[in-house]
């Protein structure tokens, strides 16, 4: 509840590939919330603790307009702006700039800033996230990126929450931050009671937990394109500098810098990540063990692939096969 008794307004944007599903599901959660604080309290007839709004481009797409409001009738003064995810890869930056615009004159009012997803790319054209660490969807990370340099993006963590502005990354992640919002707003007993009410799982979670290598394709340099190909034949085995450079036709000093300016990474980093890649499939899917995996990708000490794989993914390969063994009886 904000000063003066008026419940704490949360305004979602519905820009141009937002994604549906989550502004009436972020909607949902809030109202919901707002009802378990009431019963918490033992106040059923207590005003409403979170009030949600919806913002769509007026008539002549210069500026936004109210189009939902689970409490009309009251002046809009979003204490949250939130720019949901999208589905159909980051939105247009000539789309989102009446959005871009009306989220910074709301955090110039005091409002806190929340992305999901793509939505960051919304936030980011505010230019509010420059010199400021941020996350997306794993899969736009080099895009965010690459649009716009100043931001220092981490596309592994999930949420990265830094007072004023919080943004996550996942299609799925607005659960975890309007779970956020809600205990930072009616707090933790009654975020709880929300989570077990949606059977939303509130445990720490990373965006590595799910995503997968994506290796950089086209470059253009066929020399290195050509042992690309080949060490995902070989699943990053026998990957030496001296093999990748003899395949590629180059002296080794050439390959490494080429091979580095094309994938962004050391030979050594990029057949890690294949490695580690088939391993977490070796986990998912079958039931041999954590050393005989570590073997079976190409590493003589399990202690070593153990180490990797948690740097890599965030979880030790045993706690990762607990999440997603499609296994019954992996151990």
């Amino acid at each position: 509840m904000s000063a003066g008794g008026h419940p704490t307004e949360i305004a979602i944007l519905a820009y141009p590939r937002a994604q549906s599903a989550a502004i009436h599901g972020l909607t949902d959660l809030f109202v919901e919330a707002s009802r378990i604080s009431r019963r918490l309290a033992g106040d059923a007839k207590a005003p409403p603790a979170l009030r949600v709004t919806h913002w769509r481009p007026s008539s002549d797409g210069s500026d936004l307009e109210l189009s939902f409001d689970t409490h009309p009738g009251r002046p809009s003064r979003p204490a949250v702006v939130i720019a949901p995810p999208t589905l159909a890869g980051p939105p247009i930056p000539e789309t989102i700039r009446p959005f871009a615009r009306w989220m910074r004159e709301r955090h110039d009012k005091g409002a806190t800033l929340c992305s999901i997803c793509g939505g960051t790319f919304v936030l980011a054209e505010s230019g509010l996230l420059n010199n400021r660490a941020a996350t997306t969807h794993w899969g736009y990370a080099e895009e965010l990126a690459r649009l716009y340099p100043e931001i220092h993006v981490d596309g592994d963590k999930l949420i990265v929450e830094d007072g004023d502005i919080i943004s996550s990354g996942g299609i799925m992640s607005w659960t975890d931050v309007g779970l956020k919002l809600i205990d930072r707003f009616l707090g933790s007993a009654v975020m709880l009671a929300t989570a077990r009410f949606f059977l939303i799982d509130t445990a720490g979670r990373e965006q590595r937990f799910y995503s997968t290598f994506s290796p950089k394709l086209d470059h253009g340099d066929e020399a290195v394109l050509k042992v690309q190909h080949w060490l995902q034949k070989e699943d990053g085995h026998q990957a030496t500098l001296a093999a990748m450079a003899l395949h590629a036709g180059l002296e080794e000093r050439t390959f490494l810098r080429r091979f580095r300016k094309a994938t962004g990474l050391n030979p050594t980093e990029y057949s890690q990540r294949l490695r580690i890649g088939k391993a977490r499939e070796l986990l998912e899917l079958t039931n041999r063990t954590i050393d005989q995996v570590a073997w079976a990708v190409g590493y003589d000490d399990p202690g070593s692939f153990r180490k990797t794989f948690h740097k890599l993914i965030g979880l030790k390969p045993g706690d990762y096969r607990k999440r997603f063994s499609v296994t019954p009886s992996a151990s």
